[in-house]
């Protein structure tokens, strides 16, 4: 059964869009636990959604639901809504793209980062990592958190214009499994992605 956590070197990254393809390639459910922003605009979850192009009852609904737009842990105190760890495991045993928030040290609460939750759902990460300036860095760094952790690292996506140097560096110095490079699309849809994720990924590596 496919179920894997997808974590990110930091926010903006495309992330949310690699799960969305992810989802769709392997026919699997979607959960993201913590929803945090949604003042601005539509959340992760409704991105997934369009973007994986699957049945609305296979996005799962959030543990948690925060206005504010900033770190789960803050948005919370902020929201005034208590985070409360025991509630944020896997909701189902199905095929299933759980994706968190941000970066693996991003705070769900003042004493818990993801990378910790990651740790008790024992289930494999794949970490996105844009491909521009300071990849590096962010990407050895959550490695290295992971790790720490012993949490099973499944591989690496990259999301952005090919940096041959950079990815191999990563991929060499984390001694992780390089799974593929989602570039950057002049139109972003459903058939785009499933296109792009089918073009530079293999299904049977998530299998």
């Amino acid at each position: 059964m496919s179920r894997y956590v997808v974590t990110g070197t930091d926010t903006g990254i495309g992330k949310t869009v690699f799960a969305a393809a992810l989802t769709a390639a392997i026919d699997a459910h979607y959960w993201k636990p913590i929803q945090a922003g949604l003042e601005d605009g539509e959340g992760d979850a409704d991105i997934v959604g369009r973007l994986a192009g699957i049945p609305r009852d296979r996005v799962l609904p959030e543990a948690y639901r925060l206005a504010t737009p900033c770190s789960p842990h803050r948005a919370a105190e902020i929201d005034g809504v208590a985070i409360d760890p025991a509630s944020l495991m896997p909701p189902i045993q199905a095929p299933l793209v759980i994706e968190g928030a941000g970066g693996v040290m991003v705070p769900v609460t003042r004493d818990l980062v993801f990378a910790d939750l990651f740790a008790r759902w024992h289930l494999p990460v794949i970490l996105v990592a844009r491909t521009a300036l300071g990849t590096i860095n962010h990407s050895l760094l959550s490695i290295e958190a992971l790790r720490r952790r012993n949490v099973a690292i499944h591989g690496i996506a990259f999301v952005g214009d090919a940096v041959e140097d950079g990815e191999a560096t990563i991929v060499a110095m984390g001694q992780v499994r390089r799974l593929g490079r989602l570039p950057q699309l002049d139109r972003l849809d459903a058939a785009t992605l499933a296109a792009a994720f089918a073009t530079h990924f293999r299904v049977e590596d998530f299998a």
